[in-house]
């Protein structure tokens, strides 16, 4: 692998789609032009972005540049943490059966469920006076 190569990973969670480019570097992390603790200002949302890096002990060898679009910071976050993971299957292979037994490759397929007609959302329903 040369220096300026890199591999990409797309990574989807609820309806946020992360396109995701890691090559090697000095572990920085840029996600939509601004850097990891300026996007997330959330410990939570900046853990789960790095987890594959933790779990793989490649933490501060890769550079990240993420596009993420749609949903909010928690889908965002998870989207970019399958984008990540996916990309360092590709780098090393080898790397795949720590990241599947954290399940960083699997896709969170849950989605919100949609709303119904005669109901105030998906479920809830309006009050009901019987007088």
């Amino acid at each position: 692998m040369s220096d300026c190569e890199f591999f990409w990973g797309t990574g989807r969670r609820k309806t946020s789609v992360a396109r995701v480019r890691v090559q090697k570097g000095t572990g920085e992390i840029k996600i939509n032009r601004h850097s990891l603790e300026e996007y997330f200002p959330v410990v939570t949302h900046r853990q789960e972005v790095l987890a594959p890096f933790i779990a793989t002990n490649t933490m501060g060898k890769y550079d990240v540049l993420a596009n993420v679009k749609g949903g909010g910071p928690t889908g965002q976050s998870g989207a970019i943490l399958l984008g990540i993971a996916r990309a360092l299957c590709l780098i090393t292979p080898a790397l795949e059966e720590k990241l599947r037994a954290n399940s960083y490759l699997t896709r969170d397929s849950r989605m919100s469920e949609r709303k119904k007609y005669g109901k105030r959302k998906a479920r809830a329903s309006y009050q009901f006076s019987k007088r």
